[in-house]
């Protein structure tokens, strides 16, 4: 059996590792990409974890859920009425599906536009060769010059209670309910379980969070995830932080969940469906590592230096398997940054450019460093925020709640961190990642001229707020 050859082989069509593909095919070298994920009838689903049961799917699941919460909700007063206001389960989730399908032939059509080779099965290590690295993809072996892993993360059990994917639920599980659950639980404050408990309880379920830590969501600006949980609250949600999560039963009739509070007080909480957002862990297992030496840390996940080298020669990895966010754009980045690298240039990853985006109602993004770390760091700053109460798009949308922030540099006034809880944070966050990049200050932004009226007038008005010199507030 005669081995194909390559110049680069990507293990894993995730964001990562499709793009670190395309990349490495655009500057000129044979690429192979190898994914074994599989769609309802078995055929390729490349995308990995975002595109199948993470951020497509869920941004899907949101949309639909806000058209329904606007219907029944906000329509009213806009003179629209609706009566007999019902949702089809079935056919949210089949637009959900149908989603997905889009983007999985997207990137199928893109293997094709650039001429990468794409190969449907699991790949692994077999040995290093005078060519370079044998991988295995079933029945076959290719050969690449330089190897990209980028096989993703799975999301991670409780100890003891595997995710069944029926009662007890993780982000895959929770994206296929199929009908609107009356009692939702949620373990885990992070981004995963607060999208999904926002489309559920949207549609009429009874959300509770049981969150371990005790504050509500820690990485967030603090000033942020106050006015995220004021919203989250009065809309519903229940969170109750600080708590150490005991025995877990799953029947025919739910879920029991026993719980101390952080009072010390012994709970109980029973829910028809469990969705488990405790984290993620890096796919390695399957890969072969231990075979060819590839060395792993403590979490299984694959060592790498600043450049996304692994211990090997002509290794690297990219994306969720190796340290730092474990954010889809994030794996991107590395994917262009190691493909260019190959190709002898400079790619160049800033983690600290890298936004985070929590895609709730309000939506939360931010980009920098919060107020805290500036605060721990001893980093003398300014500060400026401005409402969305005062801003006329947001009062003509009817979503005024939250604000944007901005700290810069005392001396300097260079952007350091830029947070925004709020209509469209997601859109917004851009301008200030752009800003920050070309190493702006608070005042650049101040001086531009934004449409009007915009929900971007706000990022104007914050950045004027770091001088104490907004216009409309």
């Amino acid at each position: 059996m005669s081995n194909q050859n390559f110049d680069v082989i990507v293990i894993g069509a995730g964001p990562g590792g499709y793009i670190a593909a395309i990349r490495a095919a655009q500057l000129g070298f044979s690429t192979a990409c190898i994914d074994e994920w599989k769609n309802a009838r078995g055929g390729p689903a490349p995308g990995g974890t975002c595109t199948n049961v993470g951020c497509i799917p869920s941004k899907a699941l949101l949309q639909s859920s806000e058209h329904f919460e606007h219907a029944g909700h906000g329509f009213a007063e806009h003179g629209i009425g609706l009566a007999n206001l019902t949702i089809d389960v079935a056919k949210m989730l089949a637009r959900k599906d149908q989603v997905v399908k889009q983007n999985n032939d997207g990137i199928l059509y893109l293997f094709k536009k650039n001429k990468v080779s794409f190969f449907h099965d699991r790949g692994s290590f077999v040995r290093q060769t005078a060519e370079g690295w044998e991988i295995a993809v079933g029945e076959l072996r290719l050969v690449g010059k330089q190897i990209i892993v980028a096989t993703g993360s799975s999301a991670r059990a409780l100890p003891g209670v595997p995710f069944d994917e029926a009662n007890i639920l993780s982000n895959d599980g929770a994206l296929r309910i199929g009908a609107v659950p009356k009692k939702l639980g949620l373990i885990g404050s992070g981004v995963i379980g607060l999208e999904m408990g926002s489309v559920w309880r949207r549609l009429g379920a009874q959300v509770m969070v049981l969150e371990a830590l005790p504050t509500f969501l820690g990485a967030v600006d603090e000033q942020v995830a106050k006015e995220a949980h004021k919203a989250f609250t009065k809309q519903g949600l229940k969170i109750e932080l600080g708590v150490k999560v005991g025995a877990i039963e799953s029947g025919a009739k739910g879920v029991k969940v026993a719980y101390t509070d952080a009072k010390g007080g012994a709970q109980e909480l029973t829910v028809d469906k469990l969705i488990v957002s405790i984290g993620r862990l890096p796919n390695t297992t399957g890969l072969n590592a231990e075979a060819v030496g590839l060395a792993l840390d403590e979490r299984g996940a694959i060592v790498v230096d600043a450049e996304c080298r692994t211990n090997l020669p002509g290794v690297w990895a990219v994306g969720d398997v190796v340290r730092g966010p474990m954010l889809a754009h994030k794996a991107e980045e590395e994917g262009v940054a190691v493909a260019e690298r190959i190709a002898g240039q400079h790619g160049h990853v800033d983690f600290n450019l890298v936004p985070w985006v929590i895609y709730t109602h309000p939506e939360i993004a931010w980009v920098g460093q919060t107020e805290q770390q500036l605060k721990a760091a001893g980093r003398a700053y300014k500060a400026g925020s401005f409402p969305f109460l005062a801003n006329g798009r947001a009062r003509a949308l009817g979503d005024t709640t939250g604000f944007v922030k901005f700290l810069a540099d005392a001396a300097s006034d260079e952007i350091l961190g830029v947070h925004i809880v709020g209509p469209m944070a997601s859109e917004l966050i851009s301008e200030a990642a752009v800003a920050m990049a070309f190493r702006a200050s608070a005042e650049d932004i101040a001086r531009i001229c934004h449409a009007h009226p915009s929900l971007a007038e706000a990022t104007k008005e914050a950045a004027l707020a770091v001088d104490k010199r907004t216009l409309n507030f």
